[in-house]
């Protein structure tokens, strides 16, 4: 099992930045692919980005050039840069690991691998 934590969201201006982090613990040897998604106030989830054991990084096409998703060496921290914030950014981020393969990540379903608690974002215009 793996035991994630998100830190760093804020409320900040359109233009700004933030950077994301979630710490991680436990089994996290067996997990291959981590990801950040994120839930707007139409409730809809939204994948952000996804990082794989092997290096490979997708983004979700509205944050594609503007976020970018990284891990520390050791693999017990995933964080999310993200810059030229836009109010419709805002919402709650979530840190998961397990996400499913290739081009399906941003499918993976809530009960599904493992989630951290998420982090508030808000961007105001």
């Amino acid at each position: 099992q793996v035991r994630l934590v998100e830190s760093g969201g804020d409320s900040v201006q359109a233009g700004g930045s933030l950077r994301l982090s979630c710490g991680t613990s436990g089994d996290t040897y067996k997990t291959h692919c981590m990801a950040w998604f994120r839930q707007g106030p139409e409730k809809v989830r939204e994948g952000v980005a996804r990082i794989d054991s092997n290096g490979e990084i997708d983004y979700g096409e509205s944050v594609k050039g503007r976020f970018t998703i990284s891990q520390d060496n050791a693999k017990k921290f995933l964080y999310l840069q993200m810059n030229m914030l836009k109010p419709e950014d805002s919402g709650m981020y979530y840190c998961m690991a397990d996400c499913w393969p290739g081009s399906s990540w941003s499918k993976t379903p809530f009960n599904f691998g493992s989630w951290g608690q998420g982090t508030q974002v808000t961007v105001s215009s």
